[in-house]
């Protein structure tokens, strides 16, 4: 009877010892497996790299192994383009689209030709600042057409997937800059000419067009809750807040119509530079609470010649290249642990164990194999 404890004990050691070897293997396999999976990326053993050009066995050439590569490439690719595709819908619609100036109203900031990238993601983090260069739907702001509301992220993709491609309506797209946010007084003009917010004088020459005078219509708002005051950099010709007082909002734009901040020039080359918030905005008095008044009105003016500086989406070309730049790493990826997860299921079967290995055979060791009852 002493036999049998005997028997289960050689038994379990022998379980363990199977169940290690195969961990090993499998461990093993995963270290060192990298480089003979970037030799036989189809399943060939380590055996079929061998320098002198044939397996071990004497099969398969080198001109096998590169055309088991090159099938492995083509079925990879498609993966890759709709990887590439995805990440560039989700990188324009949400986070950063490139934009064409296309008229002069904001010069000499942003002149005509400029290509712009526009962060649609600050907002999200923090609050629009005086100064800021914004982008924003003019539909049902100034110009006639519906409201901007928000929608929700399966929306906001198919809508960003229409317009890469030229499909939808991508509104009435318009940039200025931000003069004063909700509860400002903003006011034109004091004793010296210039723009006023809660009586604080603005120094603006460091972005106004050479010659322009800050403003030559006269007003006195108070921003409402939720609402923009904007303006273009060069005022004599900047159809902006002030030409639309007699309109829903005062002249204001409603923060929700805001896509995001434009925060540097990409094109042209010579252009390159990013976009800060000018000093004068930093004076810490124009955070004061803005004193109750009445909003007041401006002179008639005739804004046939006025520009808007409308915008145009810029051509799907960054967010593409943006997009295979992702895919690239995140397609290698998921090869790299597909082709682990092979060598593992190759190395063990079921529950652990060690698979049967096809063409040669093994001899256990009589002590390591459990006696007979």
């Amino acid at each position: 009877m002493r036999g049998a404890p005997d028997s289960r004990a050689s038994a379990n050691r022998w379980s363990r010892s199977a169940s290690s070897s195969c961990n090993a293997e499998a461990s093993e396999s995963a270290a060192d497996g990298d480089s003979a999976a970037d030799a036989a990326p189809d399943g060939d053993s380590a055996a079929d790299a061998a320098p002198d050009g044939k397996t071990a066995s004497g099969g398969r050439k080198p001109a096998t192994r590169r055309g088991r590569r090159k099938r492995s490439f083509w079925r990879e690719f498609p993966i890759l383009v709709v990887v590439a595709l995805l990440l560039a819908v989700i990188i324009k619609t949400y986070a950063i689209q490139a934009f064409f100036i296309p008229s002069g109203s904001m010069e000499n900031t942003l002149e005509i030709n400029d290509r712009v990238l526009v962060n649609k993601l600050v907002y999200d983090v923090r609050s629009i600042h005086r100064g800021d260069i914004v982008v924003f739907n003019g539909d049902g702001s100034w110009d006639p057409g519906t409201a901007p509301r928000d929608t929700n992220f399966v929306v906001k993709f198919g809508q960003g997937f229409a317009s890469m491609f030229g499909f939808g309506h991508p509104g009435d797209i318009l940039i200025k800059r931000v003069i004063g946010l909700p509860g400002d007084k903003v006011a034109c003009c004091d004793a010296q000419g210039r723009v006023t917010v809660n009586g604080v004088p603005l120094t603006e020459q460091s972005y106004l067009y050479p010659g322009d005078a800050p403003s030559e219509i006269r007003f006195n708002v108070v921003v409402p809750p939720g609402r923009l005051w904007v303006m273009g950099d060069h005022r004599l010709i900047s159809d902006d807040s002030r030409n639309h007082l007699g309109q829903p909002g005062g002249g204001t734009i409603p923060e929700n119509a805001v896509i995001g901040r434009a925060f540097v020039i990409i094109w042209p080359i010579s252009r390159w530079r990013f976009l800060p918030i000018p000093a004068t905005f930093e004076q810490p008095k124009l955070s004061a609470a803005a004193p109750p008044a009445a909003q007041g009105t401006a002179a008639t003016r005739d804004t046939a010649s006025l520009l808007s500086a409308r915008l145009e989406p810029s051509s799907p070309a960054l967010p593409l290249a943006l997009g295979f730049a992702a895919a690239v790493p995140v397609t290698w990826l998921q090869r790299r642990a597909r082709l682990r997860l092979a060598r593992r299921r190759t190395a063990c079967g079921p529950g652990g164990r060690p698979a049967r290995r096809v063409g040669r055979r093994t001899t256990p060791d009589p002590s390591d194999r459990p006696p007979s009852a």
